[in-house]
């Protein structure tokens, strides 16, 4: 079975620090890209940070605040962020593009993780 975890996260004050881990667990092909996005009650889940062939991508709400690290031997990517405002707050997900077997086909499957809630206080 492949699905991805995350980890980390939680409660920070104002301009602190948070760090949130996504692993793809089970056996993959390859991973074409490993994202970040964010959700809050009512809104639109939007994008944080893009992972892919043409490098990382930002959005612009977080772009100089937030980081990736990732490591394809451990199919694990994580989501450093700093100087985090009240409005960051917000459930964030992972999602990765990968392959992978299937009933014995290769194929291309978008996985989302269940998401952590991050909650910044003024």
């Amino acid at each position: 079975q492949v699905y991805i975890a995350e980890s980390g996260g939680g409660l920070v004050q104002s301009g602190g620090s948070l760090r949130l881990s996504c692993r793809i667990s089970g056996s993959i092909f390859g991973i074409i890209t490993m994202d970040w996005y964010r959700q809050n009650p009512g809104k639109q889940r939007e994008m944080v940070a893009l992972s892919g062939g043409d490098g990382i991508q930002y959005a612009d709400a977080v772009e100089g605040r937030y980081g990736l690290t990732g490591d394809n031997a451990k199919n694990t990517m994580d989501l450093h962020m700093s100087s985090m405002k009240p409005e960051d707050t917000a459930v964030y997900y992972c999602t990765a593009d990968v392959r992978m077997s299937r009933r014995g086909q290769t194929v291309r499957e978008q996985l989302w993780g269940q998401g952590t809630q991050d909650t910044v206080s003024s």
